[in-house]
């Protein structure tokens, strides 16, 4: 283990002594200040997802890095590819602390963080400051709490982060803001997809195509989801994100957190998450690709996801319990299923 890792190493288990958040914060800023892992990944794991040419097919989700402050320092921990965001037109403090619990005993998380973020202007900023920089850093849109036209906020947020970021993600499935899941509708989905389709053509005119992506929640019934597949073929988005946090809770959890309001990722959330994943990929076979989130925990875990129908996945709350080794053990489970390990 190298100097740079084993510091990682020590750190991540100080850090599961604090608070959930407190350790959220201080993990980036040492991001930041440069102790992040050095990891390369061993395999030529390539893979074409709705146009990117990712290094390797694991991403690290929205979530952690918000305000898009250390996407090249994720990047050079054995990642393919990094999400920034969720990020509103305006900055927003988010919803009242606590909002984020670890459940240990459930290898899980719960969070009620309400899009607390710098806002367009600021993210922008930072996303421009590594514009020339390799990499592929994808930026995902949201809707501030208290808007009046959230269409309107993903439009704009579309239209802000388009010259700057890889791909677009459009966020319409976090449980922590009220209301913004009925966005997943068929009319209002319709509604959105449509308005947010005229600036995708502009911006496409002037600075290019940007693959576009939509994010899912799992908690979907079998109609919901073959609305959806039916209308993201309509507007011809490039990729789907299945899926965000679950508000469900799956029998068997033993922490005393269990209860708290958010949305629950983790373990837990694999088998649910999984389903959901599959059943998109029945509805759409290969028209539009897939990416899996939630839940993974192992390679074995990884593997599932693929096997379910995604081309690329990514992680967030396992590599807050398993750190850079989890990283390892995807990118060589994803080489034997290829045949090439």
């Amino acid at each position: 283990m190298s100097t740079k890792s084993f510091k990682f190493d020590v750190l991540a288990r100080a850090l599961h002594l604090l608070p959930s958040e407190m350790a959220h914060d201080i993990a980036l800023n040492a991001l930041e200040m440069g102790f992040a892992p050095r990891l390369e990944c061993e395999y030529d794991l390539s893979t074409d997802f709705a146009g990117l040419k990712l290094p390797n097919p694991l991403g690290f989700a929205a979530g952690f890095d918000k305000n898009a402050y250390v996407a090249d320092e994720i990047l050079s921990s054995g990642f393919g590819f990094v999400e920034c965001g969720t990020v509103t037109p305006m900055p927003q403090s988010g919803n009242p602390k606590p909002r984020l619990f670890r459940l240990k005993e459930d290898l899980a998380i719960v969070n009620a963080m309400g899009f607390n973020n710098i806002g367009l202007s600021k993210f922008v900023d930072n996303l421009r400051l590594r514009h020339h920089k390799k990499g592929i850093v994808g930026a995902n849109v949201g809707a501030n709490k208290d808007s009046q036209d959230r269409i309107s906020d993903y439009q704009e947020g579309v239209r802000r982060v388009w010259l700057h970021s890889s791909y677009v993600t459009m966020n319409i499935s976090s449980p922590n803001t009220k209301g913004l899941r009925d966005l997943q509708s068929k009319a209002a989905l319709e509604e959105l997809l449509g308005r947010v389709n005229e600036v995708r053509g502009l911006q496409t005119r002037v600075h290019g195509q940007r693959p576009l992506f939509l994010k899912v929640a799992p908690d979907l019934s079998d109609f919901d989801i073959a609305s959806i597949a039916k209308t993201i073929l309509w507007a011809k988005i490039d990729g789907l994100i299945v899926s965000n946090t679950t508000i469900s809770r799956p029998d068997g959890l033993k922490s005393k957190y269990q209860s708290r309001n958010g949305g629950l990722s983790g373990a837990p959330l694999m088998e649910l998450s999984t389903k959901v994943l599959a059943a998109f990929k029945s509805e759409l076979g290969d028209k539009i690709p897939l990416m899996g989130v939630g839940g993974i925990m192992s390679g074995d875990d990884a593997i599932k996801k693929f096997e379910a129908g995604a081309k690329a996945i990514q992680i967030y709350t396992g590599y807050i319990y398993k750190g850079p080794n989890l990283v390892k053990d995807i990118h060589k489970a994803i080489a034997e299923y290829r045949g090439i390990a």
